[in-house]
């Protein structure tokens, strides 16, 4: 287990963490949370000793493994798969090791090798980092890829594949959600909660936290405060504990007054002068509560815009694309005042094409685009944080917008974005990537647009300032599109979904759940038996008037007899794969009970040693049990689809 003691950790001259007490147990689920700044990424560093307490103690399992996503990628000529392969590094090591026997033809040796290559799922490891790659939104082609001809983003999920494929006891997720889609976040999820080490989750998205973790970590005024439970629960928890507080904080103020004002009326008085000084010695000694603080300094609206024309804007057959590609046709859509779409799709379908279609960007290939009087875009994506001027503040970027506008007017706007006092004043270089992405917000905010392009605005953004945005998108008066993969974003602040796939825009019949359940049938295959019969070209042969009733009785008789044939060859197929699915639910519903057996605290009391100790045994059987019986699985169900 992680275990931190009485830890302090100071970094450029200020405190992150102050008396820290931590004990982090084997399999346990953790989403770290807390402000941008508080130390979350430095307690990530800390447990990969790159960085040292300055005082207390700090233990953690010296075989451990520890898995954790690089924040470079090497421009390499290697291909995208075995790069993702080299995360496995005992893996790689076993495989020099091979080559090294062969070459010394040590039989005794390649034999010992080769069951130990199998024992860590050797043979499999190619097909594993196959299904990360593609869970991650890469497709079968770009297996292949050289690693130095995928932009930045694309090269952040080859590294978190990397991680992912590293089979470590810890693994330490910072923002993994940053670089995804919707449909990769959705996937992310499954492979997580399969995830059988310990996990240390920072990460912004609630929705991300309340279906992956079970604990919160919450990182604030340099301590760490552990809660059981997922993020809702926490919400809860510390809403309850800070009620308590503020109770506690109230009617010790209510006692403090009551002593001052006794000690203020009788201390000149000899009889009571004992008492008075009694009392004041115990005010002395009494521990003061703070006043319990939830109020975020965020805060910011929208004002209503100057405009409103009906409709804002409309694409009629138009298509988009770059050049002569073509990435999609025949697009309908009339946007009007109220207007409130949240846009689905995997990465690449054209999402951020058809934002910037609308922004004006792209002029459509074919078909229109018709803006109303008056129609005023606001944009934002995060190409737009590259794009403010490095050597001037946020007051200058805004001053830049309104010359008209009073100084203390624009201080004011911009301390609703968390740029208060010398901040505002401060060059933009240095700026986090949550300070750029709120300052951006700043800028379209201040300009009253009556058509909001939002291209992935939280990334970047912690919880309060994604809460804040999320409040004064609700409150918005103008027209609404937006790209995003926070669930509860989408959820809170759209009333309708659109499917951009296939070089389509469809509206999508549905919620996010809906969404999801519809995303896993579509990867496994399952969506297809749902899908309207396409019509044969004008190309293909089709059947003709002329075949006489013999021939067609002929030919559906053929047809029968294939088709029992077919059921025939299936039906043992499916019997089997029925059981391998009744298996591997037995295993899963073990494994989740031996992992929460084993994120009891309890057991790892002294008195418990031999259950703890099955209880690990047990766990490593069952994962080796799931990775066979699932292997078993999937080989059938390509027989079967192939049958």
């Amino acid at each position: 287990m992680i275990s931190l003691r009485n830890l302090s950790l100071q970094r450029g001259g200020r405190f992150l963490f102050e008396s820290v007490n931590l004990t982090v147990y084997p399999a346990q689920k953790i989403g770290v949370t807390g402000p941008n700044g508080t130390g979350k990424s430095s307690l990530f560093a800390l447990l990969r000793a790159e960085l040292h307490q300055d005082s207390g103690d700090f233990d953690i399992p010296a075989r451990w493994v520890i898995g954790h996503v690089g924040q470079e990628t090497p421009a390499l000529e290697i291909s995208a798969i075995d790069y993702v392969m080299d995360g496995d590094s005992e893996l790689r090591d076993t495989e020099r090791e091979l080559e090294d026997a062969h070459l010394t033809d040590d039989g005794i040796r390649i034999a010992a090798l080769h069951a130990h290559y199998d024992s860590i799922d050797g043979y499999t490891a190619r097909v594993r980092a196959a299904q990360l790659l593609h869970g991650l939104g890469f497709s079968a082609e770009e297996h292949n890829h050289a690693v130095n001809t995928f932009s930045g983003g694309w090269r952040m999920l080859l590294n978190l594949a990397r991680a992912l494929m590293c089979r470590s006891d810890l693994l330490l997720l910072d923002e993994p959600t940053n670089h995804l889609d919707l449909d990769a976040v959705l996937w992310l999820e499954q492979w997580l909660r399969g995830y059988g080490g310990t996990l240390l989750l920072i990460s912004h998205d609630r929705d991300f936290l309340d279906n992956v973790v079970g604990y919160i970590a919450n990182v604030e005024h340099q301590q760490i405060t552990l809660y059981k439970g997922n993020y809702a629960q926490y919400e809860r928890q510390r809403a309850e504990k800070l009620a308590l507080q503020q109770a506690a904080f109230e009617k010790q103020q209510l006692e403090i007054a009551h002593i001052q004002d006794f000690v203020r009326r009788f201390r000149a008085k000899a009889s009571k002068a004992r008492q008075a000084q009694s009392r004041l010695k115990a005010l002395d000694r009494m521990e003061t509560i703070a006043a319990a603080h939830v109020d975020s300094p965020l805060h910011f609206e929208f004002k209503p815009p100057e405009k409103s024309p009906n409709p804002l804007l409309y694409l009629d057959e138009a298509v988009a694309g770059y050049g002569e590609h073509v990435v999609l046709r025949d697009i309908k859509l009339q946007l009007v005042p109220g207007s409130r779409l949240g846009l689905l799709g995997r990465n690449g379908a054209g999402k951020s094409t058809l934002i910037k279609l609308l922004a004006g960007l792209l002029k459509p290939l074919h078909g229109e685009r018709q803006e109303g009087t008056g129609l005023k875009i606001g944009y934002f994506a995060q190409h737009q944080l590259e794009q403010l001027r490095p050597d001037d503040s946020a007051l200058l970027h805004l001053q830049r917008l309104d010359r008209r506008a009073r100084e203390q007017e624009l201080r004011n706007f911009l301390g609703g974005f968390g740029f208060t006092g010398e901040d505002a004043m401060r060059p933009v270089e240095p700026f986090s990537g949550g300070e750029k992405a709120r300052l951006a917000l700043a800028l379209l905010v201040w300009q009253r647009p009556n058509l909001l392009l939002l291209d992935e605005p939280t990334n970047h953004l912690d919880l309060a300032m994604r809460d804040t945005l999320t409040m004064a998108l609700q409150d918005y008066e103008g027209a609404l599109v937006v790209v995003s993969h926070d669930r509860h974003l989408l959820r809170t602040t759209t009333d309708s979904l659109v499917l951009v796939a296939d070089g389509r825009v469809t509206d999508f019949d549905g919620d996010l759940d809906d969404y999801r359940d519809w995303l896993s049938k579509s990867r496994s295959g399952q969506n297809a038996k749902n899908e309207s019969p396409v019509l044969a070209s004008k190309s293909e042969k089709l059947p003709t008037a002329s075949r006489s009733a013999a021939d067609r009785k002929q030919q559906k008789r053929i047809e029968a007899e294939q088709r029992s044939r077919n059921a025939e060859q299936r039906r043992p197929l499916e019997r089997r794969l029925a059981e391998f699915e009744k298996k591997i639910e037995k295993l899963t519903a073990e494994t989740r009970a031996i992992e929460a057996t084993l994120a009891d605290p309890a057991i790892y009391e002294p008195a418990n040693k031999d259950q703890l100790k099955a209880a690990v045994m047990r766990q490593a059987q069952l994962a080796e049990s799931l990775r066979e019986t699932e292997k078993i699985w999937l080989e059938a169900s390509e027989t079967l689809e192939e049958s």
